[in-house]
């Protein structure tokens, strides 16, 4: 019985966790194993505008602007939730995208990302919900930066952001 009553619980709370991520978010800070797709124009210098999770459908909206040409263009793409709990998703070839580290302000993850050549990329980001970050919070991104294999060198700051310390 405890075991049955952990399990719901367990699954509420993953519900609960994944319907609070759900929202407008920005890109702060992202990185690559293969610049070339997080530089100016690349595909991965992207700008998250929303994320919308639905545990029902198992899937995740990622709303966001890339650089194109010189024009920026707003996309739209769903990943669909895979038993590990990653998220299959079809843009600039094959990927995987898992969250990292969630709170209610800030979102980790990381994208394998295999295009149509077969090359393969991995990358991190961190994205919140305003312009201040706890120092915690971007010694995470750091951290699964390096556990990924990209060097710290790589990391781009997409936008401007402050440390929110607590003292």
């Amino acid at each position: 019985m405890n075991v049955l009553f952990l399990s719901l619980l367990l699954g509420v709370a993953c519900v609960a966790q994944e319907e609070e991520l759900s929202g407008q978010w920005r890109t702060a800070y992202i990185a690559s194993s293969n610049l070339e797709k997080i530089k100016p124009n690349g595909p991965f210098r992207v700008y998250l505008h929303k994320l919308l999770f639905d545990d029902e459908q198992g899937t995740v909206d990622f709303y966001f602007y890339v650089r194109h040409k010189g024009k920026w263009d707003y996309k739209h793409t769903t990943g669909i939730k895979q038993d590990d709990g990653t998220y299959a998703v079809d843009y600039e070839g094959k990927n995987v995208f898992e969250v990292a580290y969630a709170s209610k302000h800030v979102l980790v993850a990381h994208n394998n990302n295999v295009d149509e050549h077969g090359k393969k990329t991995v990358l991190t980001g961190i994205f919140g919900k305003g312009n201040y970050f706890e120092e915690e919070d971007v010694k995470k991104f750091k951290e699964l930066t390096r556990e990924k294999g990209i060097k710290e060198q790589t990391i781009v700051e997409l936008c401007y952001v402050r440390y929110f310390l607590f003292s």
